[in-house]
This record gives structure tokens, C-alpha cells and sequence, in this order.
């Protein structure tokens, strides 16, 4: 390879995210509806974590991961939501080279801090009904504050790993994202060089993060149900299941639109001139904006503790 060739590879100093180009009119639309549900978001978490600071009866292990979850759906938005909403408005859909790096690391890390933490809900869950005796031992404020940390800790490593190995490639020129965001998958199909270890430390991260938490949810849950099935009181069946309603209503939206978008083959999309389908586009958007709109109205709605919280804050704040 010539020095010539070698400058074409790096001259890549920004990327071109196409998104919804093709369909002008579509744009607006989608831009009123972002920017709503980017709005919503922002109040929605924001409540959820003012509640669970200042409310003294949310100060446990539950409350303490759901507003850790919100804090995770207030930076992954914002890390992305603002720049998709100038695209669509002002036709300006550059990102600095730098910039694509960053939003990739935080969709990154909150992706999989947050697969991490809803592993860790539904195992806080399981020692609540299953060992309702030991749950003030099991987790005490060192273990879920470490358990969160840890979520974070692992996340964040992890987006530093795949982010690194993306970005490191060379760009022979085409600097066109057929996506919204800094999308990993569409980043390496814009590569010219080999990315056999990026997909298989994508793959040891896809264990790691989405495959073992599902099994923790899984199993956790299977034990809850054995549980509340040999409850002899009706009450008590139904009060177990309605603390576990909002946390598995969050898992299936939350897995669903992720095996949604990533479990289809995806080898055409990696080394061919196959482009993102529309539809790739329009499910990323749920997964990105509509799944953290979705976490506070569902814990709101599913929870009195949440709501009876929210109402004494609104109350606090708007009536003298």
C-alpha cells in the first residue's frame, strides 16, 4: 500500500448521518414527535430521581436502581436526541469524527450498564419475594450501591473497548452513516479494513451483558413465580406480582426492540453494499427515545409508592 492510499484511509474527519434524507416531509414529523418524547423524557426521569432523593420511603434497593435507571435514560438520550433534532430541522447532518466517538461510547455504555442494572432489579426482586426474611441483610446500602457501581464500572469499560476498536480503523473516504447516530454496525461498514475482532468482541460482549442478565431475569423470575404460587392468600399473590409487573413490562420493551434490531442476520449489512433498511432506522429510534419515555410512565402508572411520591413533590412545589 502506497503513502497515498495510506492518507485516503485517514482523511476521514467527519461522518454524514443520513437518517430519514430520502423523506423530507416524514422529517418534520418526526421531529415534533422527538423532540415531545425528548421533553417527556427529561421530565419524566427527572421527577423519578428528584422523588427518589427527597421521598424517605423510597430510599431502597428498588427505588435506588430505578433512579439510577432514569439518570442511565437522561444521559443516553441527551448524548444523542439533540444532534438527531438539528439534523432534522436544519439539514445539518455532519458529526465531527471526535463527536461520532462520544456518541458511540455513551450508547455504548448506557446500553450495557443499563442491561446490567435491570439483571440486578429483577435479582433485588427475587430475594424480596423469595427471601422476604434476609432482604434487609442481602442488600443492605453497601450491596446495591456496589452493585450499581459495578454496573456502571462494567459499562463503561466495555463502551471504552468496543468504542476504541471501532474508531481505530481506517476510513478509505465514504464517510456516509445511513443511520441517525454514530450507530456501531453502520460505522464498520464504512471501514477498508478487516473487522473480524471488532465482531467477535461485539459477540463476548453481547454474552456479557445481554445473554447473562436475561438468564439472571430469567431464572429470578421463575423463582418468583414458584413462590407466589404456593401463596396461600390471594392478596399476597397479588401484591408479589404487582411489584414485579412494572420491572418485567421494562424488560420485555426493553429486549424485544434490542433482539429486534440485532438479532436478524447482519453479515450483508457489515460487508456488502446492502444499506439500513428503513425500518432498522425506525426501530433504533424506539429503542433510543420511546424505551426511556416509556421507564417512568410505567413505573408511575404500575407503582403507588412512585405516584403517591410524585403527587406530595408537585404539591410541595406548586401550592404554598
Amino acid at each position: 500500500m502506497n503513502d497515498m492510499d495510506k492518507n485516503n484511509q485517514t482523511s476521514v474527519s467527519e461522518f454524514l448521518l443520513l437518517g430519514l434524507s430520502g423523506y423530507p416531509k416524514t422529517e418534520i414529523i418526526y421531529f415534533v414527535i422527538v423532540l415531545v418524547m425528548y421533553l417527556v423524557i427529561l421530565t419524566g426521569n427527572g421527577v423519578l430521581i428528584i422523588a427518589g432523593i427527597f421521598d424517605s420511603h423510597l430510599h431502597t434497593p428498588m427505588y435506588f436502581f430505578l433512579g439510577n435507571l432514569s439518570f442511565l435514560d437522561i444521559c443516553y438520550t441527551t448524548s444523542s436526541v439533540p444532534s438527531t433534532l438539528v439534523s432534522l430541522i436544519s439539514k445539518k447532518r455532519n458529526i465531527s469524527f471526535s463527536g461520532c466517538a462520544v456518541q458511540m461510547f455513551f450508547g455504548f455504555a448506557m446500553g450495557s450498564t443499563e442491561c446490567l442494572l435491570l439483571g440486578m432489579m429483577a435479582f433485588d426482586r427475587y430475594v424480596a419475594i423469595c427471601n422476604p426474611l434476609r432482604y434487609s441483610i442481602i442488600m443492605s446500602k453497601e450491596v446495591y450501591v456496589s452493585m450499581a457501581s459495578a454496573s456502571w464500572f462494567s459499562g463503561s469499560i466495555n463502551s471504552v473497548v468496543q468504542t476504541s476498536l471501532a474508531m481505530r480503523l481506517p476510513f478509505c473516504g465514504n464517510n456516509v452513516i445511513n443511520h441517525f447516530t454514530c450507530e456501531v454496525l453502520a460505522v464498520l461498514k464504512l471501514a477498508c479494513a478487516d473487522i473480524s475482532l471488532n465482531i467477535i468482541t461485539m459477540v463476548i460482549s453481547n454474552m456479557a451483558f445481554l445473554v447473562l442478565p436475561l438468564l439472571v431475569i430469567f431464572f429470578s423470575y421463575l423463582f418468583i413465580l414458584h413462590t407466589i404460587l404456593r401463596m396461600n392468600s390471594a392478596t399476597g399473590r397479588r401484591k408479589a406480582f404487582s411489584t414485579c409487573s412494572a420491572h418485567l413490562t421494562v424488560v420485555v420493551i426493553f429486549y424485544g426492540t434490542i433482539f429486534s434490531m440485532y438479532a436478524k442476520p447482519k453479515s450483508q449489512d457489515l460487508t456488502g453494499e446492502d444499506k439500513f433498511q428503513t425500518s432498522d432506522k425506525i426501530i433504533s429510534l424506539f429503542y433510543g427515545v420511546v424505551t426511556p419515555m416509556l421507564n417512568p410512565i410505567i413505573y408511575s402508572l404500575r407503582n403507588k409508592d412512585v405516584k403517591a411520591a410524585v403527587k406530595y413533590i408537585l404539591k410541595q412545589k406548586y401550592i404554598p
